[in-house]
């Protein structure tokens, strides 16, 4: 298919941002200037990218206790995503929800449910309301490899197949469910194939490709939209790092890690702009540049927002 340029230079862009963003924080923690804990998201830039990418801003998504990709690739604006780790009221979540919890409703992302698989029925609900209210809108739920072998997973899933919803599901298989290989936990080879146990379809495309997650998951949104129902989408991808920022990641297959780090999603884009002459080398480092100033603007804005007050705890909550 033929993607817009505009649209191939946005994704690059965003993989930019998600990575640089990353980044930072991980320092910012190591230095002690961060509350909390995080689960990074570099490697996996490509599926956030190339899903968000085909979402309208009414659209919705839920997330992961790996949010902050998804987060920013679907409308979560740098300054109130760094301010939300700082545990500051400017924060997305008004430093109620920290990192596991990230997300906006204004930008379509549900706060993220660190609950492994929690994401899943919440998702398959909003697609039900889409449906009943015939709004055209449609759900994106991303969950990792693990999430694949809850309960939630499957009851979702059948749910959303049975009431044909307007929804896609997107497996990030990143080979690892905290430290545990998923050929340990599953003996199939694909988690896509599942879908055949529903009723809809499974898809398995390069999760560190942006235009295969694109250009597959286009396919999927345009059916739930138009109601075709939901789509089981597998991403294979892989974590540029631990589980979390206390892991080690001593667990992983050093020629495993070798493979799959030659594969970086960021570069192998790069390669394509410029081949194709949609980008150019020096543009590229202004882009790079470009979102290193966001992200340092992003992270004075933070320091300089307020912190929350004890009786802030009482506001935004419902009974």
């Amino acid at each position: 298919m033929e993607i817009p340029r505009e649209k191939l230079i946005w994704m690059y862009e965003k993989m930019i941002e998600i990575r640089q963003f990353e980044e930072k924080i991980y320092y910012l923690f190591l230095q002690g200037e961060m509350p909390g804990t995080i689960h990074l998201y570099p490697g996996q830039e490509a599926v956030a990218a190339g899903v968000c990418a085909n979402l309208n801003k009414d659209d919705v998504i839920t997330s992961t206790h790996r949010p902050h990709g998804h987060a920013l690739a679907k409308g979560v604006s740098l300054k109130s995503a760094m301010a939300e780790l700082f545990a500051k009221t400017t924060g997305c979540c008004k430093a109620k929800g920290g990192s596991m919890h990230m997300g906006d409703m204004e930008a379509g992302a549900i706060p993220a449910i660190a609950i492994v698989g929690g994401g899943i029925p919440v998702a398959t609900g909003a697609a039900l309301a889409f449906k009943m209210k015939k709004t055209k809108q449609v759900a994106a739920c991303f969950f990792g490899d693990g999430a694949a072998n809850e309960g939630a997973f499957h009851e979702a899933l059948n749910m959303g197949a049975i009431w044909n919803l307007p929804i896609v599901y997107v497996c990030e298989n990143n080979l690892y469910g905290a430290s545990t290989h998923v050929t340990k936990v599953m003996k199939i080879k694909d988690i896509a194939t599942r879908a055949s146990a529903y009723g809809m379809e499974g898809i398995i495309t390069d999760g560190n490709d942006v235009i295969a997650v694109y250009e597959t998951v286009h396919e999927a949104v345009e059916k739930a939209r138009n109601g075709g129902g939901p789509t089981l989408v597998e991403c294979k991808t892989y974590r540029r790092g631990g589980h979390s920022r206390t892991d080690g990641n001593i667990y992983r297959d050093k020629e495993e890690e070798k493979e799959w780090m030659a594969k970086d999603p960021i570069p192998r884009m790069k390669e394509y702009l410029i081949s194709n002459r949609i980008l150019t080398e020096a543009k590229s480092k202004e882009i790079e540049q470009k979102k290193e100033k966001e992200i340092d603007d992003a992270v004075e804005f933070a320091k300089s927002s307020p912190s929350p007050k004890p009786e802030d705890a009482l506001e935004d909550v419902f009974a």
